[in-house]
């Protein structure tokens, strides 16, 4: 049963790299090109990605990186695009990347705070398949620089051959386990084959939902740095202002030593009995001198 589990393992290791390929990276049956120009026809965009090969499965991915004139908009448009052709938006992380701010005081009561930015968008989209070439055509419509542009066929037609064989494998495993006397080995052995059934579906389904939608991985920014100026008020004046104010500062502390001198009285009289044992022993320290210095001294 273990060899059995450690096959599994194998084509599920194997299924699970059809989906998660490296960008950039080609095996011998990939199709990959990247475009560094404006100059791109529509045939270049969609050579690999409308590809069809007779008996011969594809899942098909994209990375695009390019310059923009306006980001959001651009976001907009292609997060558009991508519904009317029946696909959908996985992530979009549109942000302001601020490159410099400074505040400039224009009067006494305002000043100008000046950002200099630039916007850029990460987004991932998954379109299907059969609309890849057409995607990636509307998005290079809205480019003014193409940085690079990757696009991944990765042939998995063997590793889906091997999976439907590993998928008859188990189920004959598990007509053969049910002829089993029910022993505490049986329960064991049916529980690994049913889990190794389920890994296998899974596997299976991941498959079928890379090869019906491709993901495209869309990196746009802004060339030129954005400046924006908002009106704000001048905090260095507000502050000079009410730094400091004679007259109330003198009031205040003329009230604080008013309260010090009731906290030192208070003070005292929490203490009454140390104040007056100390009063005693110094009334009876005094007296005792007096009478020292009265007792007069006897001259041989």
């Amino acid at each position: 049963m273990k060899t059995t589990y450690i096959r599994l393992s194998i084509a599920t290791a194997l299924l699970a790299g059809i989906y998660s390929c490296k960008k950039g990276e080609a095996t011998t049956s990939d199709y990959q090109t990247t475009e560094y120009n404006n100059e791109i026809s529509a045939d270049s965009i969609s050579s690999v990605a409308t590809m069809s090969v007779k008996d011969k499965q594809f899942v098909k991915t994209a990375n695009v990186n390019m310059e923009v004139k306006d980001v959001y908009d651009a976001t907009i448009s292609i997060e558009k695009s991508v519904q009317e052709l029946g696909g959908f938006v996985t992530h979009s992380n549109l942000q302001s990347r601020v490159i410099s701010e400074d505040t400039y005081n224009t009067s006494n009561e305002e000043a100008m705070l000046v950002k200099k930015y630039q916007t850029e968008n990460t987004l991932q989209v998954r379109v299907p398949t059969s609309k890849l070439g057409e995607l990636l055509t509307l998005i290079n419509d809205k480019k003014l620089f193409l940085n690079s542009r990757i696009i991944n066929a990765e042939d998995v037609t063997s590793s889906i051959k091997y999976a439907e064989m590993e998928g008859k494998r188990i189920k004959k495993t598990s007509e053969n386990i049910s002829e089993l006397k029910t022993t505490k080995d049986k329960v064991k052995m049916s529980d690994e084959n049913m889990s190794e059934e389920n890994l296998q579906q899974l596997a299976n389904l991941d498959v079928t939902d890379n090869l019906k939608y491709s993901t495209v991985d869309i990196y746009i920014k802004e060339p030129k740095l954005r400046i924006a100026e908002i009106a704000v008020t001048n905090s260095e004046n507000i502050d000079n202002k009410y730094k400091f104010d004679f007259f109330y500062s003198a009031k205040n502390a003329f009230v604080e030593g008013y309260y010090l001198i009731q906290r030192i009285l208070i003070g005292l009289v929490t203490i009454w009995p140390i104040v007056i044992i100390a009063a005693i022993a110094f009334y009876f320290y005094r007296r005792n001198k007096s009478t020292k210095k009265s007792i007069p001294v006897d001259k041989e």
